[in-house]
């Protein structure tokens, strides 16, 4: 062709629609601003003195910075004891979750069994339930195998997650099954076509269960509180809540409290601003392939 295409002209946009749009930025700023403003107290907070903090809990700006808060949690209070009991948890968990949820997740889209479409729908149901009301019979079961008190008894029931598997089915039945065709000619079985050839297409799903593995694990609080005793096996999230409720010191310790959990947010903020391009991607893998 001989002839060039003229650049189109932006098409103006009127006086309505311009307020629209300016409406539409407003109150979506308001919207990043509520859920903003409760970290930016919790920052500041941290800085200020106790009585700051109490005469002054919602201010940005501390009357007097001081470093105090943060000093404390690294001399007084065992913070890297419950980092590490946390950390150990929280790696454990997410390498199990990511390989038993996919490995399930393949199963349930892929094998031809008697009862599939009952467990999917024991499935859906777990996942419709509180967590809250499976607290009592899990503190139960935990006490009557020796676990309660235990790393066993904090690990085991968090490994496999409904909301995981369920993700990981949905990204396998995207996955043509022409692919895997191959891989049975060549004489690989089962678990060989989902190690070798499947789950390296499932990379946004993985990165997406990891993300929400890691999460939940570290923020998890619940289970800890009913599958534990000892002050010993104390998680960050368990830790922070004995600072609250006043076991290690007297009077209110908000900068204190704020501190530790700013310290406590920064892992899990870090991994998902590095990943977050690809949280969501989960059918990216399918259609690349």
């Amino acid at each position: 062709m001989t002839a060039t295409a003229l650049p189109k002209r932006r098409a103006r946009m009127t006086p309505r629609a311009r307020t629209s749009l300016l409406i539409g930025y407003l109150l979506l700023v308001l919207l990043a601003l509520v859920y903003i403003y409760p970290f930016l107290i919790s920052v500041a907070g941290s800085f200020k003195t106790d009585a700051d903090a109490t005469q002054n809990p919602l201010s940005l700006v501390p009357q007097i910075w001081t470093a105090a808060a943060y000093e404390r949690l690294f001399t007084t209070v065992p913070l890297l004891q419950w980092t590490a009991n946390s950390a150990i948890i929280t790696v454990i968990v997410t390498v199990c979750r990511v390989f038993f949820d996919s490995l399930a997740g393949y199963a349930l889209s892929r094998l031809q069994f008697r009862g599939r479409g009952i467990v999917f729908a024991g499935l859906i149901a777990v996942m419709a339930v509180p967590n809250v009301v499976l607290l009592i019979p899990r503190f139960l079961i935990l006490k009557e195998l020796g676990l309660y008190n235990t790393f066993g008894g904090m690990i085991l029931p968090l490994i496999i997650d409904a909301g995981g598997i369920f993700i990981m089915k949905q990204f396998f039945e995207s996955v043509p099954a022409s692919i895997e065709e191959a891989a049975r000619i060549d004489g690989a079985g089962v678990f060989r076509t989902y190690w070798s050839v499947v789950l390296p297409m499932a990379r946004p799903a993985l990165i997406t269960l990891f993300i929400l593995s890691f999460q939940g694990s570290w923020n998890e609080f619940s289970h800890f509180v009913i599958s534990r005793q000892s002050a010993d096996l104390n998680t960050l999230t368990t830790g922070v809540a004995s600072l609250t409720s006043g076991e290690l010191g007297s009077g209110n310790q908000y900068p204190l409290q704020l501190a530790a959990a700013v310290l406590m947010s920064i892992p899990v903020a870090v991994l998902f601003f590095i990943f977050q391009r690809r949280i969501m991607n989960t059918t990216s893998g399918a259609e690349k392939g």
